[in-house]
């Protein structure tokens, strides 16, 4: 087996990580293989990345040791199934396909002997700050997580869990960028309520969420020693957190998460 990368899927994700090994230097466009069956896709990241690109997801098999799986779950198990004597005991599979357990890849495959690497990544990966979790079955090694860990750390920051955490993961970093991207989108109309031009607005909602999270990341306290800092007695600060406690916000974002960590289970056949 060759130490080439193969991905299949040539989606945002897909190229999000091919992005991110080539800046990282962990692998060169000449060990890439990336198999999707758009041409117009392929041709964009041939030109872009100068990686190999194919529309038969066995070259990606074939010529790789390692294999991301970057397609859709609804498609995962039909792939599988037409590429499943092209796998072998040899590679290392790496899937981010939601809510799919690593149990379902066994039975796809039809055997418990391959190394399988099940991870949760999010959208901001594009932009080489995402947030991944990597659970591997009991065939992987910890050289495998270390290489697992190597490539989503070059598109933001990855940790090590069990897999029954990553259903929680979806809810919470999955899709989390949904959540946050609410959170802006709202206190960007609010300032323009308030009569700030939509031009003022949004670059000081954007600094102001960057730098909270600089902040957070550098003083490495908890985030209500920050906010205490913030809300001075009797002041503008205090007056709006009261009306979010008032809404339940806190509460509402728990619910949020909780939902979608429950929607990952049954995408998942759990519950």
């Amino acid at each position: 087996m060759t130490n080439k990368l193969g991905c299949i899927g040539g989606g945002q994700m897909g190229e999000a990580l091919i992005k991110g090994i080539l800046q990282s230097g962990l692998y060169t466009g000449e060990q890439i293989v990336i198999a999707d069956p758009d041409a117009g896709r392929r041709q964009f990241l041939e030109q872009t990345y100068s990686v190999t690109t194919s529309g038969n997801s066995a070259d990606a098999w074939l010529t790789c040791g390692t294999v991301i799986l970057a397609v859709k779950p609804q498609v995962m198990d039909a792939m599988l199934l037409k590429d499943r004597d092209n796998v072998g005991e040899n590679h290392l599979i790496i899937t981010i396909a939601a809510g799919l357990p690593l149990s379902f890849y066994n039975e796809c495959l039809n055997s418990r002997k391959f190394r399988i690497i099940r991870v949760m990544p999010n959208t901001p990966a594009l932009v080489l700050e995402g947030a991944s979790a990597i659970s591997g079955n009991a065939n992987t090694t910890e050289a495998d997580l270390q290489q697992a860990m190597q490539i989503f750390n070059s598109v933001g920051k990855a940790i090590v869990v069990a897999e029954e955490y990553l259903d929680a993961v979806t809810g919470l970093s999955g899709s989390g960028p949904a959540y946050v991207f609410t959170f802006i989108e709202a206190m960007i109309d609010a300032g323009i309520k308030c009569g700030l031009p939509r031009n003022v607005a949004e670059p000081l909602t954007l600094q102001t969420i960057l730098g909270s999270v600089n902040l957070l990341r550098q003083s490495g306290e908890h985030p209500a020693v920050q906010r205490s800092r913030v809300t001075s007695p009797g002041g503008t600060t205090i007056a709006g957190l009261h009306v979010l406690e008032r809404a339940g916000f806190s509460g509402i974002i728990i619910d949020a998460i909780e939902a979608a960590t429950r929607r990952s289970l049954e995408l998942g056949g759990k519950r």
